[in-house]
């Protein structure tokens, strides 16, 4: 846990170091679980902090981190995890963007629940300082994966 938080205040630093063109987004997303977990949750519900930078023309990247959580059914507990994740956006038109998170996702509810690998391709539209996208997103747990399918919005703030 110590390699993580550390991994974890480097990335942030480094981000806040290199900043000069850069902006908070803050997002939220609600989902549809598939895979090993939609038998025991009936919705992924989270929100996102990312900072992000231009690094070329038509590319962002940063960090990303917040809370999602997959909401139990029938009795099951909701199972939450903290992401923490380099995260990129490319533009392919004016509004279009393709982008993706790589990380770990933190398991944190309920206790002793793994935590695993994060990734998430997300696919979008930007209008102004407002995006719209829709994402595949999947923790790889220990033997078992955390997925969804999410749409989501963000805003620069």
């Amino acid at each position: 846990m110590k390699k993580i938080i550390l991994t974890a205040a480097a990335v942030f630093a480094f981000g806040f170091a290199n900043a000069q063109s850069g902006a908070f987004k803050l997002g939220a997303h609600v989902g549809l679980p598939t895979g090993d977990i939609k038998d025991g949750s009936s919705v992924n519900l989270g929100a996102d902090l990312a900072y992000t930078w231009s690094v070329a023309e038509g590319l962002d990247a940063g960090i990303t981190t917040g809370y999602t959580s997959y909401l139990g059914k029938d009795g099951v507990d909701a199972v939450g995890f903290i992401p923490v994740a380099a995260t990129a956006q490319f533009t392919l038109t004016n509004n279009w963007f393709l982008g993706v998170d790589l990380g770990y996702g933190i398991g944190v509810n309920p206790d002793g629940v793994d935590s695993g690998f994060l990734y998430q391709p997300k696919f979008g539209y930007q209008m102004g300082n407002t995006g719209l996208y829709v994402a595949y997103k999947g923790i790889a747990l220990d033997g078992v994966t955390a997925s969804s399918v999410n749409l989501g919005v963000n805003f620069k703030l």
